[in-house]
């Protein structure tokens, strides 16, 4: 498992610094495909709750650590992501195209949740998606339709992030 989570938090730097670069460059409505996202609901689905949370802390800590959001914050909302999308262990049938978008979109939903509960507690230090504005749902788009071309990159490398034994 740890060396699950190493991995996977080096894949979640190098997709930190790709979404904060080259894809921001193409943003739209300021919004980019949540990357980081995607490996944490990838780890999350091949291997559990505890790998989805510790890749979870770990990759928000991350982001914490690059960007200008609380320290914290992203690891917490990641970690609870992690958590929940592990419980979706091997309940579905891990198709190349919908089941990666149907599990992306629900974790940008989920997120955007989280995001809004803590700005309700947290007015002044946490920013929240306002819903009137594009920006959430672009993406959530960006997140669901980048799902099958992320998942398919990441299942490239199964040798580092999933057991030998375990079907892809």
């Amino acid at each position: 498992m740890v060396k699950h989570v190493f991995w996977a938090t080096v894949f979640a730097l190098a997709a930190a610094m790709l979404q904060s670069t080259l894809l921001a460059r193409l943003a739209v409505y300021r919004a980019v495909p949540d990357l980081v996202l995607g490996i944490i609901i990838y780890m999350a689905y091949m291997h559990g709750t505890m790998t989805g949370q510790l890749t979870g802390f770990f990759s928000g800590l991350v982001l914490d650590l690059l960007s200008a959001a609380p320290l914290g914050l992203n690891a917490l909302i990641r970690t609870l992501i992690g958590a929940a999308a592990g419980l979706m262990k091997e309940r579905f049938f891990l198709d190349p195209l919908f089941l990666p978008m149907a599990l992306c979109a629900g974790a940008t939903l989920f997120k955007a949740l989280l995001l809004a509960g803590l700005h309700l507690l947290f007015t002044q230090g946490v920013p929240a998606y306002p819903l009137k504005e594009p920006a959430l749902w672009v993406e959530l788009v960006g997140n669901g339709l980048s799902a099958p071309l992320l998942f398919a990159f990441l299942k490239l490398f199964k040798n580092l992030l999933v057991d030998r034994g375990q079907s892809v």
